[in-house]
């Protein structure tokens, strides 16, 4: 049998042509074809840097912040990865700096950093357990304080899987780590979860019976 060919890969590798063709041209001078690329990629990185929980404000001027550094930075792409998990690694190390900057003020000033800036699966619903809004609510702080105990490498790889809905590939490519160490972050996040919710579902099946 012969296979039949795969629309979303080819689908992907128009658009790394495409992206490859405009950085070309943007290189060359013209600086259209960089706009073309913000246009297509801005709220994907606005997006991706909104789940650190900033304000929009602060969100629009580190997205900006990224692609003036992809520009700047243009020629050292060579097409190792796509263009877009390129652009992430750049938008997320900025967002990490601007974090630490910030934690560091703060702390100059003797008061608390607020409790963390991501907030992966915060919204997750709980509509198998009884208490419904209460027990929702129970494990979105459980949640949050797994969060603030995992290392900041587990922390972005979760949010990128199950948040951004980033494969595995362009996790690696965006923090620039080793495929499988980006599978054995996810299980140990996903582990680290698991392990904090436990009691509240035990509890849950517990009232049930």
């Amino acid at each position: 049998m012969t296979s039949k060919p795969d629309p979303s890969g080819a689908a992907a590798q128009s658009i790394a042509l495409l992206d490859a063709e405009l950085v070309r041209r943007a290189l060359d001078g013209e600086r259209t074809a960089f706009d073309l690329l913000v246009v297509r990629y801005q709220r994907r990185i606005a997006a991706l840097i909104s789940r650190y929980r900033l304000d929009a404000g602060t969100i629009e001027d580190l997205t900006q912040e990224a692609f003036i550094k992809a520009y700047r930075g243009l020629a050292s792409f060579r097409g190792d990865s796509t263009f877009f998990t390129w652009l992430a690694r750049i938008a997320l190390n900025t967002t990490k700096t601007y974090l630490a900057e910030r934690k560091r003020r703060v702390e100059a000033v003797g008061l608390e950093e607020d409790a963390g800036e991501l907030d992966p699966l915060a919204s997750i619903e709980s509509g198998d357990l009884t208490e419904g809004t209460v027990a929702s609510r129970q494990m979105g702080e459980i949640i949050a304080r797994a969060r603030d105990e995992m290392s900041t490498d587990l922390r972005d790889a979760l949010t990128m899987r199950e948040i951004d809905g980033m494969s595995y590939q362009e996790i690696a490519a965006a923090l620039d780590v080793p495929l499988n160490t980006v599978r054995s972050r996810i299980f140990r996040a996903r582990e680290a979860v698991a392990m904090k919710l436990r009691p509240l579902l035990e509890v849950s099946r517990a009232k049930r019976w």
